[in-house]
């Protein structure tokens, strides 16, 4: 008779147990670097950075920063799905970056200079990050040029092309862009009554739970149908897929495309609500896409698992901000992201260790 198979030898249960080994040395690391600062406060400032919403002592506060941090949210887990989605076909977008950047260029010029409403500004948005990832996708597949490498490149020339876009739709006594509420109000994301649930938090909008809806789309689309197969088989083997009859390099473009649409779409989700502005200043790459690849990897490069890794990720930033500043740097909640991001490399390590463990186990006739 067949024995049943261990549960902790399914596929997703290690991913799960993996991410969890690597958020809990990323907290431990964090206070130990808290101690190192100043001992005496430590413990009630990690609890604050787990704590985040949690720890204002009025309801109606904590309900604001909740929707603060699920607004901040839903352009991460967009660009988690962004570049999950080009794993799961065997391409790395390390251009997601730029593809949020063109997203969020054409939406913002868009709604400030031809007073588009949200919904044409969201379908540039997307069709921007689309192009960006296509050209990327086009390189690769015939001209067999690395997907790193023109996403590289591509992050940088859209960032400069971006401020100087942008700088026609500024504030005259900063580098930042107009403000959405008082000169685009048309291209405000609607909040279908969201904001209500956050004690009337503005900015609190349809972005938060189209992100989750999306996220959902992308496992379907994955694992249930046709097209999601066919790209995954161009991205496990070219040759084979061609083969077979697959069209390999308008798969791979597809899939480029896909992935640079959903980076254009986490931008418009952030920029539309209106809660922040483009500085035409900025020198760096915008670090929501680079952070979508923490999310996708801690999320076991699973969609529904990028849900809880982006919020978490997000919860522990901005809890970094509760803390007592005036001992502590904020950028602790940083470090220990960036540490979490780091460990997330040691996954397929982690479930060797634990297959291991498991095997020793069983041989003693354990159970």
């Amino acid at each position: 008779m067949k024995s049943k198979k261990n549960w902790l030898r399914n596929d997703s249960v290690q991913a799960l147990l993996c991410s969890l080994i690597c958020v809990c040395i990323g907290i431990i690391i964090g206070y130990l670097v808290l101690l190192a600062i100043d001992p005496s406060g430590a413990g009630q400032a990690i609890t604050a950075i787990l704590k985040n919403w949690m720890n204002s002592s009025m309801a109606n506060l904590r309900l604001k920063n909740l929707g603060s941090t699920l607004v901040n949210t839903a352009p991460l887990l967009l660009c988690s799905l962004s570049v999950l989605f080009a794993y799961k076909v065997g391409l790395f977008n390390i251009g997601a970056s730029g593809q949020y950047c063109a997203g969020m260029t054409v939406a913002l010029y868009a709604a400030l200079a031809w007073h588009m409403n949200w919904v044409i500004c969201m379908i540039l948005a997307i069709l921007a990050g689309a192009v960006v990832g296509a050209i990327s996708g086009a390189l690769k597949a015939y001209r067999n040029v690395s997907e790193v490498i023109s996403g590289i490149m591509l992050n940088w020339i859209i960032l400069y092309i971006a401020n100087m876009v942008l700088s026609n739709v500024k504030e005259s006594t900063s580098t930042y862009t107009l403000k959405m509420a008082q000169n685009a109000p048309q291209a405000i994301l609607p909040t279908l009554g969201i904001d209500k649930l956050f004690n009337n938090f503005q900015y609190a909008t349809i972005a938060i739970p189209l992100a989750i809806i999306v996220a959902i789309l992308i496992w379907i689309l994955l694992e249930k149908t046709k097209l999601g197969y066919e790209l995954k088989a161009t991205g496990l083997n070219k040759n084979a897929a061609k083969y077979a009859g697959m069209k390999e390099n308008q798969n791979i473009i597809l899939t480029m495309a896909i992935s640079g649409a959903l980076a254009g779409l986490a931008a418009a989700c952030l920029y539309l609500t209106g809660i922040t502005q483009w500085s035409t200043g900025t020198t760096s790459v915008p670090g929501m896409g680079f952070n979508g690849i923490a999310a996708a990897f801690l999320g076991g490069l699973s969609p529904i698992g990028s849900i809880i890794s982006s919020y978490f990720i997000q919860h522990i930033t901005l809890g970094g901000t509760s803390i007592n500043l005036s001992v502590y740097p904020s950028q602790v909640a940083d470090l220990m992201s960036a540490i979490i991001i780091y460990l997330c490399g040691f996954v397929a390590f982690f479930k060797l260790m634990l297959n291991k463990w498991l095997d020793k186990r069983e041989s003693k006739g354990g159970k």
